[in-house]
C-alpha cells in the first residue's frame, strides 16, 4: 500500500505536466502579420479607439467601424487594444510582426546578408538586418524605381 501512494503521485505530476504545454498552446493565441503585409481584422463591436502598444512595428488603418487593416512595419511583438465608444474593451491581443519567407532565397558571405525574392527570377530585395551596402543598394534602386513611377518617366 506504501508504494501505490508515490506511484499514484508521480502518475499525477505526469499528467499535470502533459497537459501543461497543451494549456499554454492554448492561452498564447494572438495575431501574426507579415512585415509590409495587410491583415483584415474583423472587430465584433463598433471601435471608438485604437491604442497601438508600439507603432513602428504595426500599424492600424480603419476602414469602418468594425473593420481593421493591420500592416507589418517591422519585427517584433506588440498589442492592440480597441476600446468601444463608452471605453469598454472591444479587443486586447497581441500582435506579432514576423518575416515571409516563401520565395526568397538568402546568400550569405561570411556575415554579410544579402536577400532575393525569387518567384520566378530572384531581384535583391530590401530586407531589415541585410549586409548595409547590400540594403542600401537595394533600396536606392528601389527609391529610384519609385520616383520614375511618380514622375512619369
Amino acid at each position: 500500500m506504501r508504494r501505490s501512494a508515490p506511484l499514484s503521485i508521480v502518475l499525477t505530476l505526469a499528467v499535470l505536466a502533459a497537459s501543461a504545454p497543451a494549456a499554454m498552446a492554448e492561452s498564447v493565441g494572438g495575431l501574426d502579420v507579415a512585415v509590409d503585409h495587410a491583415r483584415i481584422l474583423k472587430i465584433p463591436r463598433a471601435a471608438g479607439t485604437i491604442i497601438i502598444g508600439n507603432p513602428s512595428i504595426v500599424d492600424v488603418t480603419v476602414h469602418d467601424s468594425e473593420t481593421l487593416v493591420l500592416t507589418g512595419r517591422s519585427y517584433g511583438v506588440t498589442n492592440v487594444v480597441v476600446l468601444g465608444p463608452a471605453g469598454d474593451v472591444v479587443l486586447d491581443d497581441d500582435v506579432t510582426v514576423t518575416s515571409r519567407e516563401d520565395r526568397s532565397v538568402r546568400i550569405y558571405r561570411q556575415a554579410a546578408r544579402s536577400t532575393f525574392s525569387c518567384s520566378p527570377r530572384c531581384e535583391p530585395k530590401v530586407t531589415v538586418g541585410d549586409e548595409d551596402d547590400n540594403f542600401s543598394r537595394a533600396l536606392a534602386q528601389f527609391k529610384s524605381h519609385e520616383g520614375m513611377i511618380t514622375t512619369g518617366q
